[in-house]
């Protein structure tokens, strides 16, 4: 009896299907420095173009969206998890200061459906483009058997370069400097196993409706990730800023120590902001103690910025003008407890300017 790898569950012609579908959408997430590979096999990147830094450093980062795309199978909506994969891997570089160069991707599947996969990849380069990178390369692998035929998991892989007497972090934060924060979209990519676990134990599901959303609750949560890369290269430029935190697994409190000086500590004031809706539902639908929500969830801070303190107002002014929601999250203090982290209680809600919509 004959068999094939088709039998086996691959199925090469949909995969160059697939292919073919993506490679308009790839197109436009292209810099001038990519260099086309006729063999498909390797991205490349014209390396020149790194001569007018004085010292470039590369930076590099890797990540997934987790289990988000459980979400968007279950949905059939697979055009924004696209964009999560770029925010975790692009935001990352963001945090020292580079400027994203390429981004590669990785798709496993349990049955390539070629629409499928030109929407995901679709959504990676649609995302690159606003990140301002490039979109060089990924690698498709269907793996029936191990996978059911609509499941897909997707990861990638970001390179950035930074001037490295501009490289940003905790050396540079000192005493006195203000933490700005910029509002989320949402959940962003991290917290979908607690998601999840509330959906499968209470009464709230995908289609249901509360009424502080306005809006159905999968769709609520298939939010793309904002992505901050240009928004922190032109706060970057501006000048004045020490550090950023890319607020994702942890939360806020354990993000932003990882940008503190073991000598200094950070103040936050929760009343600096409301919460966005989203987190109360899920808090009070699955009993979820505060302490683990401001662990598990960016609680609507997907990115801090830590400036000097005569920089803050014009730090907020430019983000005001690029469309991001920001507002004075706090300020840096001489240290408490090593490095760490003090949320203090809010004193009074309060709405404003400085409100994340």
């Amino acid at each position: 009896m004959s068999t094939s790898y088709e039998a086996a569950g691959v199925d090469i012609a949909a995969g160059e299907r697939a292919v073919e579908l993506m490679k308009s959408r790839v197109a436009r997430a292209r810099r001038p420095e990519v260099v086309d590979d006729a063999s498909g096999f390797a991205g490349l990147f014209d390396a020149s173009a790194l001569l007018r830094y004085r010292r470039p450093l590369l930076a590099t980062s890797t990540d997934g969206v987790g289990t988000k795309v459980d979400l968007a199978r279950r949905l059939g909506i697979y055009d924004t998890v696209g964009h999560d994969l770029v925010g975790m891997v692009i935001d990352d570089l963001a945090v020292c200061g580079a400027e994203p160069l390429f981004m590669t991707d990785y798709i496993a599947c349990g049955k390539v459906v070629p629409e499928r996969i030109a929407d995901i990849v679709g959504g990676i380069a649609d995302a690159c483009a606003l990140a301002g990178c490039a979109l060089v390369g990924g690698e498709t692998a269907e793996h029936p058997g191990l996978l059911a035929p609509d499941e897909f998991d997707l990861a990638g892989a970001g390179t950035g370069v930074v001037e490295a007497d501009g490289l940003l972090g905790p050396g540079r934060v000192r005493a006195g400097d203000a933490v700005l924060a910029m509002a989320s979209s949402g959940i962003h990519s991290n917290g979908y196993s607690l998601v999840r676990h509330i959906l499968a134990t209470t009464d709230l599901t995908l289609e249901s409706r509360p009424a502080e959303l306005g809006r159905p609750l999968g769709e609520e949560l298939l939010t793309p990730t904002r992505i901050y890369s240009q928004d922190c290269l032109a706060l970057a430029r501006a000048g004045g800023v020490h550090a950023f935190a890319h607020i994702t697994g942890g939360g806020l409190e354990s993000n932003l120590a990882r940008s503190l000086p073991g000598s200094l500590d950070a103040v936050l004031d929760r009343a600096s902001w409301t919460v966005p809706p989203l987190f109360e539902v899920l808090r009070a639908y699955g009993d979820v103690a505060r302490a683990d929500m401001d662990t598990t969830f960016n609680m609507g801070v997907g990115m801090a910025a830590i400036v000097a303190a005569d920089a803050a107002d014009a730090a907020l002014r430019l983000l005001e003008e690029r469309g991001v929601p920001a507002w004075r999250l706090g300020e840096i203090v001489p240290r408490y407890r090593h490095g760490q982290v003090l949320l203090t209680r809010p004193r009074a809600r309060r709405s404003g300017p400085g409100t994340p919509a």
